[in-house]
């Protein structure tokens, strides 16, 4: 089965922290493809963050192709997620970015113009030629946050989900493991 026959172009999964979504996210791909492309955004800054990287990196790593080579190929993109996009979407390659949310709070720690950068990831998801599958947080459902930084970043996350779904033929939230569908194509 092809990547295109089996997952829209483009589709978001979301919910809270430890909830699921990679794991979702990942199995997404890996039912309808003979291997993808991670896009990694998390940064290991600390040591709980590089344990965190490890686990996955060593869950992808378990996954192997009919041939016995490496389903996924990784490639780390903290930042200039759209260029990594761009340069490594195939039709019959999917995609997964794990995850907006880490992307977006590297481009406030960084300074970047967060409305710039989000444009361009809008640019290359409609010209990919294959499914992209996006992994965020819903960050929204909680308390408020008390830093005018940690307001903006709300807010951020917020408007692009919103953007996101709206582009997405599909979208799933998960919560506590378990899929909820927002959104089918048709």
């Amino acid at each position: 089965m092809t990547a295109n026959r089996a997952l829209p172009r483009v589709t978001l999964v979301l919910g809270g922290a430890r909830s699921g979504k990679s794991r979702h996210a990942e199995s997404l791909i890996e039912k309808a493809a003979m291997g993808g492309v991670y896009c990694a955004t998390a940064e290991g800054r600390d040591e709980e963050m590089a344990r965190r990287i490890a686990l996955h990196r060593a869950r992808r790593a378990l996954r192997q192709r009919e041939d016995g080579g490496a389903f996924w190929r990784t490639v780390e993109a903290p930042l200039e997620l759209a260029s990594a996009i761009a340069a490594h979407s195939g039709r019959e390659t999917p995609i997964l970015v794990d995850c907006l949310t880490l992307w977006l709070s590297n481009l406030l720690l960084a300074e970047r113009a967060v409305g710039d950068e989000t444009e361009r990831l809008f640019i290359e998801l409609s010209r990919a030629p294959g499914p992209i599958v996006l992994v965020a947080n819903e960050v929204g459902m909680g308390l408020v946050p008390e830093t005018a930084l940690g307001r903006r970043f709300r807010d951020a996350q917020g408007t692009l989900n919103q953007k996101l779904a709206a582009l997405a033929g599909r979208v799933v939230f998960l919560a506590a493991g378990l899929p909820l569908v927002l959104k089918e194509p048709g």
